[in-house]
């Protein structure tokens, strides 16, 4: 599936010399670039934003809390009903640059409804943080020890923790579960179970790829922030997914962590959506009989109900 490169006198293109696997720098740039392979791209975040100020005007606003001293460090609390309710926190994704917790809440009615908590993270992008992914991954790990110790204040269970997230956010969020939260004073087992879909769990072939121009990879940043390096601390179920419609590194890096994770005896189920491209998979999140959606209330054991 690798595209070529370097075009011939006669007009056609030749495959370029291997950067990443049997992938030419421009097969791997386009591998790290969504809109290359899902060129309805900007209609389904038209209808994502669309479908979040819908939601809003069906289920009401959410409690907008900072969860730490910065301006962006703010995180938005859709509730449910239920007393004592367990709490799915999102962390979108937007290729560590663009979104913001506004963008997303299109999924909370699911979560609500079903007597869950739904959280929806904002936090810093990378060019506001010179091109450091560190920041961002502080940010969320603040986040989520401001959510185990404020649950019980918006009606939450601090026991019942679990994380779902979208590409670039996937990717952070396999940073949370490979954190060792007891050094936060917090039990190794916070997060209950995990959602990540279409991520990125190991930056080595990023950094070689045209991300590079606006993420400063280094050495330790690609070692402390590949999930895939650090399955010793993963004690969190992991539900992973991708759709076939997505870019080859983006079903590559999916697979081989559901390779590496269940290899090492720990809970993990794969999910491939047949049909689903990188943005389209993530809105079954929004829908209870979904890929996504069916699976995140499984793993939090809730069961559909509509409003």
């Amino acid at each position: 599936m690798a595209q070529q490169s370097a075009a011939t006198h006669s007009g056609e293109k030749i495959k370029g010399p291997p950067v990443w696997l049997d992938l030419d720098q421009q097969a791997l740039d386009d591998a790290y670039d969504q809109e290359k392979y899902a060129p309805n791209r900007t209609q389904i975040i038209e209808r994502r934003i669309a479908n979040s100020d819908r939601t809003r005007a069906i289920i009401g606003a959410p409690l907008r809390l900072a969860y730490g001293p910065s301006e962006i460090e703010k995180l938005d609390v859709f509730r449910t009903a239920q007393a004592n309710a367990p709490v799915n926190i999102f962390i979108h994704g937007g290729a560590w640059r663009r979104n913001r917790a506004a963008d997303y809440a299109l999924h909370a009615e699911l979560f609500v409804q079903a007597g869950a908590h739904h959280v929806i993270l904002d936090f810093i992008n990378v060019d506001d943080a010179g091109g450091s992914l560190f920041p961002m991954v502080e940010q969320i790990r603040r986040a989520i020890v401001w959510v185990s110790r404020n649950a019980a204040s918006f009606g939450g269970d601090p026991n019942r923790i679990y994380l779902s997230g979208h590409s670039s956010g996937a990717q952070l969020a396999g940073c949370m579960v490979t954190t060792d939260w007891r050094k936060e004073g917090l039990p190794g087992g916070l997060i209950k179970g995990a959602l990540l879909c279409s991520g990125m769990y190991d930056l080595t072939p990023v950094r070689l790829s045209k991300r590079s121009l606006y993420v400063n990879f280094t050495d330790e940043m690609v070692q402390a922030l590949s999930a895939i390096r650090h399955l010793d601390k993963l004690v969190t179920p992991l539900v992973l997914l991708y759709g076939t419609y997505e870019t080859p590194e983006f079903q590559r890096q999916t697979r081989e962590l559901f390779s590496a994770v269940d290899a090492s005896s720990k809970a993990v189920k794969l999910i491939v959506g047949e049909g689903y491209n990188h943005f389209e998979l993530i809105e079954t999140l929004a829908n209870p009989y979904g890929l996504a959606g069916r699976a995140a209330l499984e793993q939090m054991q809730l069961v559909p109900t509509r409003g």
